[in-house]
């Protein structure tokens, strides 16, 4: 059983710009110069075949990497922020407060319980562990987790693992949720549930999405559908358009 997600303090509204993204490996041209916005309480989702260059926007835009040229900002109340300005000290500290990540794999650490995975990035940033781990408790009840908290993740179906992740993603207040591939190792009932999650905790929130998937079942979820090739993007449209395909 769900719960409200806890009260915690709302994401001011921000968006995300990249503007002529970009980024080669070696000879490899992953990105040809992509422009993108993501408003708040959006959800988008970045399609392509593999090698088209999805995962390197993402990655671009979440500051992992840096791109060779262009620029990605992000836009809030307080002010503008050049993420591609910042030095590697500057992203990784962007990455732990206004960033949210939830990956195939999840990437959770199993040697930890579910209740100190979520509350891990809280306490990074300085937070008190009992008040970190109450946080993170309120997340876990709120996305069907309760009493489950004490379980290490080799104890969890894939599908309560990716949501001990997608609880993570959630702590801090992050503005922008990135998600590479969250569906990509679950059945299509567990995936759906999963999906339903993250909606419910970021875009019913104020808070902005980023899906890279290769499910059209997923992208459907999503407000927007970005079709990447060749490091372009070459197809945009609302979610409703791929769905009564």
């Amino acid at each position: 059983m769900t719960s409200a997600p806890p009260p915690a303090s709302a994401p001011p509204p921000s968006a995300l710009t990249a503007s002529g993204l970009v980024k080669t490996y070696g000879t490899s041209t992953a990105l040809a110069g992509v422009d993108f916005t993501i408003r708040a309480g959006e959800s988008v989702a970045i399609m392509g075949a593999s090698g088209s260059g999805k995962t390197t926007l993402l990655h671009c835009l979440a500051g992992i990497v840096r791109p060779d040229s262009g620029s990605v900002v992000l836009s809030a109340p307080q002010g503008r922020l050049d993420v591609t300005a910042l030095d590697e000290a500057g992203r990784s500290r962007l990455r732990r407060e206004a960033f949210g990540f939830v990956f195939q794999q999840g990437l959770l650490l199993p040697e930890l319980t579910a209740v100190e995975n979520v509350a891990f990035p809280l306490m990074l940033t300085g937070a008190d562990r009992r008040a970190a781990e109450q946080t993170a408790a309120m997340w876990l009840a709120a996305l069907g987790l309760a009493g489950l908290e004490s379980r290490r993740i080799g104890q969890l179906s894939g599908g309560q693992a990716q949501r001990v992740a997608i609880a993570r993603a959630q702590t801090t207040g992050a503005s922008v949720v990135f998600a590479d591939e969250p569906t990509g190792a679950l059945d299509s009932v567990t995936s759906a549930e999963v999906m339903d999650a993250l909606i419910r905790s970021t875009t019913d929130r104020g808070r902005s999405l980023i899906v890279v998937t290769h499910d059209e079942t997923v992208a459907a979820r999503c407000s927007r559908v970005l079709r990447l090739a060749d490091g372009r993007i070459v197809d945009g449209q609302i979610a409703d358009e791929v769905s009564a395909r």
